[in-house]
This record gives C-alpha cells, sequence and structure tokens, in this order.
C-alpha cells in the first residue's frame, strides 16, 4: 500500500512514552479553525510558498523541465533562497516500516516507539492498517480526531498498542461550528475505544473563546468519566500560537480569532 505523509519527527517525547517518531498522514476530514498544520488538511501533494525574505526575483515563475515541479506550475528548486517546498509525498508501507524500524533498539530501550499523526491518519486506513503490520512488534501509538467510520476505527484498535483521542467540544452544535463536523462519530468511536480495554490518553487543545471554559471542560471529564475503560489520563494542551504564517504558505485562509484579554474577563 501507498500512502501521503508530509513529515517525519525523529526524538519526540510528546507523542507518547519514551523517545519515538511520529509520522504525520496528509488529509484530515475537520477544518477545526484554529488547526496548527493546516499543510496536513489536503489528502494531497501540495506547495508552500514561503514571502519571508522573498527576492522577487521571478526565478521560480521561469518554465522548467523538472518532473516534479509540473504539477506546480513553478520550479520549486529555482529559488536562490529555498523558499519553495513540497508538502507531502507518497511512500510505501513496507518501505517506510523499514525505515522507521532501523532505530528499533532506541525504541526499545527508551521504552518508546512510533507514532502515527496528522493530519488525520484514519483517512488512509488501508495505508495505516498494513503500516501498523509491518512496525510489530515496536510499540505503536494512533493519534486521531476520531472521526472515521466505526468499522475503520475497529480495524486500528486491533492493530496498535495505545490510541491518543482528540476531543475538541462536546457539544455537538459547536462542534460543527468550530470543526465543520458533528461530533457523533467521534463520540461512538469514542465509546468503542473504552469498550476495547485498549491504553487510551484523551487529547483536549484548550482553545480561548471556544473550549476553555471550566463548564466545558466538566463536560469532557464528565463524558469521558462514564466508562472510562483504559484510560490513561487526559491532557489539557495549551492553543499554539504560530500557525498562521503557514496558512499563508498554503493559501488558506486563517479564520480563528483568539479573545483579547478584555474580552475574557
Amino acid at each position: 500500500m501507498k500512502g501521503v505523509i508530509f513529515d517525519s519527527k525523529e526524538f519526540t517525547v510528546h507523542d507518547g512514552p519514551g523517545i519515538r517518531t511520529t509520522v504525520f498522514f496528509k488529509g484530515c476530514p475537520l477544518r477545526c479553525l484554529w488547526c496548527h498544520n493546516p499543510e496536513g488538511l489536503s489528502p494531497e501533494p501540495q506547495l508552500m510558498v514561503s514571502q519571508n525574505g522573498c527576492l522577487h526575483c521571478e526565478a521560480c515563475r521561469q518554465p522548467c523541465s523538472h518532473p516534479q515541479c509540473q504539477p506546480y506550475g513553478r520550479c520549486i528548486l529555482a529559488c536562490p533562497k529555498g523558499l519553495l517546498q513540497i508538502a507531502g509525498k507518497t511512500v510505501e508501507a513496507k518501505e517506510l516500516a523499514r525505515e522507521l524500524l532501523k532505530q528499533r533498539e532506541f525504541f526499545e530501550i527508551s521504552g518508546g516507539g512510533v507514532t502515527l499523526s496528522g493530519g488525520e491518519p484514519l483517512m488512509q486506513p488501508d495505508f495505516l492498517c498494513e503500516l501498523l503490520d509491518e512496525l510489530h512488534p515496536v510499540h505503536r501509538i494512533v493519534e486521531t480526531c476520531g472521526y472515521a467510520a466505526p468499522e475503520i476505527f475497529a480495524r486500528i484498535l486491533g492493530r496498535c498498542d495505545a490510541i491518543y483521542l482528540d476531543i475538541k467540544h462536546p457539544d455537538e452544535e459547536m462542534h460543527m461550528r468550530v470543526t465543520g463536523k458533528s461530533n457523533r462519530l467521534i463520540l461512538e468511536n469514542l465509546h468503542q475505544l473504552q469498550d476495547s480495554n485498549l491504553p487510551y490518553v484523551i487529547r483536549v487543545p484548550l482553545i480561548p473563546g471556544i473550549n476553555d471554559t471550566r463548564e466545558i471542560l466538566e463536560k469532557i471529564i464528565l463524558l469521558v468519566s462514564k466508562n472510562r475503560g483504559n484510560l490513561e489520563k487526559i491532557d489539557f494542551m495549551p492553543y499554539n500560537p504560530f500557525a498562521q504564517a503557514k496558512y499563508e504558505m498554503v493559501d488558506i485562509p486563517f479564520l480563528y480569532e483568539k479573545p483579547r484579554d478584555n474580552d475574557l474577563s
């Protein structure tokens, strides 16, 4: 199976226990207003252009014959400052697993492993399943928003060692407003996860003005505590304010507006 990823980071320490490598899958079904990886939203490779430091020399606009440049109508190799890059590449599951397993000794010594994140890895279920199988017996975590058909979610539960599941908002109407999708599938998969007895972590991004009130956080805790299953912890993650520049690079409007301090009083 082939899939599309947009990054792979070694020696990560915030995506599970021990020393880990985190692989970021392209494509996501949600459109969270605050998303800090806009280059992971589209399922296809895409051009990223940084305007910071551009010399306006037009070198990238000149015709070229490089095969990798043809889909984008610009020469991605010509920029003297290297301001053009492609977010996303197609890889084979077996080959990617072979590269990741070269670090197996580090994983085993540190109690770490591989974390598969995104974007949303469940958007590429066949590629994800094959990769998980090829990585066995390395410790495998799937980070997911949970928005997937229950049968796809079930396939993943039987192949990984833990799930890190995002809960953005407990109320369906508000979830629809800030992510573009209902949370019904997510909650259905949460219940499936709890009944599976697989270890899992709930992750809650704290977004000012959206879900960072005591009332909403108590709702999330209550939602999870009704059937804890094999819950390890709930992570409350601070908002990342540095993503806006990446939106400009992939030509996507940044729609989230953080409330001013006096708006929160």
